[in-house]
């Protein structure tokens, strides 16, 4: 049994194409504390998050969109991630895009250096959101959380990441969409890039278990950030920044299963949903049984359903 809270981050921040705010809403219509507790987790939901008073802020990069915002959101999400992981609770942290794990995975961190303990991430994504405020050229935040978790420069408007994150405790699984001056910054970091070339070579379970091989062996703890857009956007269609080639419903499965298994996990983020694209709530449902898998529920437990 898990002790696990669950956490509304309504962030529509970390890019343009509003939606995702109602991602944390669509995740509870689709019933994730009722199937964690069908579990035998213990579920606290602690509502929706807000960015309380934005701070003043500017950007060399005229591009960057809604810096304020984002800033205020990742100062409320670390001191909600690390109070709660502090609890002795896992925190779920419901999006909301990917700029919420600016604020998440350094709640996390901040707790591991307080627990004098390893902070590892594997980061399931399409994207390898390895950008800085003052490289994208899109400006969209949602792009960058990678690159301050590893401490590139560039993010001075943010709070300092604590202890930034060795590219060797940085595992980005699913990737297939890097633009060229994020893959020019990746090879001067040993980041673990699993992309999609990679897992149809050598599948999805063996880079994987050498991953987790590598935060047991260090008795690490371990944040996964889950992006719609890991999903082949055949299955997963509610999300902004479609990829195809993405995993399939049974590989999606078999990452969360062996996530269980491990008993590594301390701490998960649910990103980039955005209903307001979704099939009938296709996609959240999608999310919700992953999550299950996640935290213990084994395929052939699944009854068949149709959607049509």
């Amino acid at each position: 049994m898990t002790r696990i809270s669950l956490i509304g981050a309504p962030v529509d921040s970390g890019q343009r194409r509003r939606g995702c705010l109602m991602g944390p809403a669509a995740y509870r219509v689709a019933g994730i504390d009722q199937l964690l507790g069908e579990l035998g987790h213990e579920v606290k939901d602690l509502g929706d998050l807000a960015p309380g008073v934005l701070p003043h802020a500017s950007c060399d990069n005229p591009a960057v969109d809604q810096l304020e915002e984002t800033l205020g959101w990742t100062k409320t999400l670390r001191s909600r991630v690390s109070e709660v992981l502090a609890g002795g609770r896992m925190p779920i942290v419901l999006g909301g895009d990917h700029s919420l794990a600016l604020g998440s995975v350094a709640g996390a961190a901040e707790h591991a250096n307080r627990a004098g303990r390893p902070q590892f991430v594997l980061w399931l994504d399409a994207h390898s959101d390895f950008h800085t405020p003052l490289t994208t050229v899109s400006g969209n935040l949602h792009g960058t959380p990678v690159a301050y978790i590893a401490g590139r420069s560039g993010f001075d408007a943010f709070p300092p990441f604590p202890a930034p994150i060795p590219a060797e405790r940085i595992c980005l699984f699913g990737i297939r969409s890097v633009d060229p001056a994020e893959h020019a910054a990746l090879l001067r970091y040993d980041i673990a890039m699993n992309d999609m070339r990679v897992l149809d070579e050598r599948g999805i379970v063996a880079p994987l278990r050498e991953f987790l091989d590598r935060v047991r062996a260090a008795n690490g703890l371990l944040h996964v950030s889950l992006d719609v857009d890991f999903l082949d956007p055949s299955i997963a269609p509610a999300v902004g920044t479609t990829v195809p080639g993405g995993a399939t419903f049974r590989e999606a499965h078999l990452v969360c299963e062996l996530l269980h298994e491990s008993g590594l996990m301390t701490s998960l983020d649910l990103v980039e949903l955005n209903p307001f694209l979704d099939d009938r709530g296709r996609t959240a449902k999608l999310m919700v049984d992953l999550v299950g898998s996640l935290m213990g529920k084994k395929v052939f437990d699944r009854p068949t359903r149709s959607y049509h």
